[in-house]
């Protein structure tokens, strides 16, 4: 009798324990991919801006767009030529 009682509660305790660990290791699983989700979403989101970036900000894109939509608003101007504007008694 207390052989089979010695014999189960070791197993009856290794259950628990496993049930235990895998249930731990289940939580780690659905946050580990939950964070990976998160971090390839703001990889594409940074890729976008980077590319947006890039693209927007070389001169050549800009010279492109300042002759299609600004062609007579826009003037070229040395950077010499520039002066300091007051608006509203602000300096700028």
């Amino acid at each position: 009798m207390y052989k089979k009682i010695l014999l189960f509660i070791p197993i009856i305790i290794l259950i628990i324990s496993t049930a235990f660990t895998k249930n731990s290791t289940k939580k780690l699983d659905k946050q580990i991919f939950q964070i990976q989700e998160d971090i390839r979403a703001l990889n594409d989101i940074y890729e976008l801006v980077l590319f947006d970036y890039n693209y927007l900000t070389s001169p050549n894109k800009l010279m492109e767009y300042s002759k299609l939509y600004f062609d007579k608003e826009l003037k070229r101007k040395e950077i010499t030529d520039l002066k300091i504007f007051k608006f509203n008694n602000e300096q700028y």
